[in-house]
């Protein structure tokens, strides 16, 4: 170490011998698990219908012939549980905990699954929950899965700071809905992945349009799309706009969403399924 050295390794432009690398904050796998891509669902505010999203992408990925698991992040506000009709987990070993499956092979972890009723609320503080999504990743076996789903809380907080550390998350989805004031909140949850050096892999617009049973018109009912404007400033990709479903609505009230015919994120489950084989 030169005399000259303060220490501070990150303000140096020497490459020393005394350099040290950035410690890793990955947590480790369950040893019995094997995934090979870990896509996180995001959006910068509640109520755009990221899990919604988050559901129909992996449906419409196992539809490709991809085995698929959900990681629930949301940990105070789950609904993976619900919409796929699973209650509880498939069982535990010694080597660690097994997700639900659901009817079509989805494997699927939440924090309902764990819960002596499913209404029970969570009163934990942001480090608890931080560590149980955490714990979701090391103490889950996750078997064979090609691509799992992470359904991520909204905003930027404690949770989606512990997944983009903890996980190697390959690729960001980022769920959004037309309403200009969400150009700012998307902003935001595209710098919070480009601080974290992971990629952004494109824009889902939740309740575009309204089609008309009868009529076949299209209605804007949150007023007219920012998306293209809103993908271009922040120089990532639209993957596609979803229209307001009342058939989606009620499928993941009953349970039912797998049971769902809707093909509305086929060709970007293609999409990813290109971008990461």
């Amino acid at each position: 170490m030169s005399e000259a050295c303060n220490g501070n390794c990150s303000s140096c432009g020497s490459s020393c011998g005394s350099a040290q690398q950035p410690e890793s904050l990955l947590a480790q796998a369950n040893p019995h698990s094997n995934v090979k891509k870990v896509i996180a669902v995001v959006s910068g505010k509640g109520g755009v219908g990221k899990s919604t999203v988050t559901a129909m992408l992996a449906m419409a990925m196992q539809q490709r012939g991809r085995k698929v698991g959900i990681l629930d992040a949301d940990i105070t506000g789950p609904s993976m549980a619900k919409a796929f009709h699973v209650h509880a987990c498939s069982g535990a070993s010694e080597e660690g905990l097994y997700p639900a499956l659901t009817e079509n092979g989805t494997q699927v972890m939440s924090i309902n699954l764990l819960l002596d009723n499913e209404t029970d609320p969570v009163l934990w503080r942001g480090p608890i929950v931080a560590g149980t999504v955490k714990q979701f990743w090391s103490e889950v076996i996750w078997e064979d899965v090609d691509y799992l789903f992470v359904d991520m809380p909204p905003g930027t907080g404690d949770v989606p700071l512990t997944v983009f550390q903890s996980l190697p998350v390959d690729g960001v989805i980022i769920v959004t809905s037309p309403q200009q004031l969400v150009s700012m909140i998307v902003a935001k949850a595209v710098n919070m992945a480009n601080m974290m050096q992971i990629p952004v892999l494109g824009l889902v617009e939740n309740y575009s349009y309204f089609q008309c049973p009868d009529c076949g018109k299209q209605h804007e009912i949150f007023g007219k799309s920012h998306i293209d404007q809103v993908a271009t400033e922040n120089h990532v990709p639209v993957l596609a706009r979803l229209p307001m479903d009342p058939n989606l609505a009620a499928a993941c009230d009953a349970g039912n969403i797998e049971e769902l015919d809707a093909d509305y994120l086929t060709d970007t489950a293609k999409m990813l399924a290109d971008l990461l084989p």
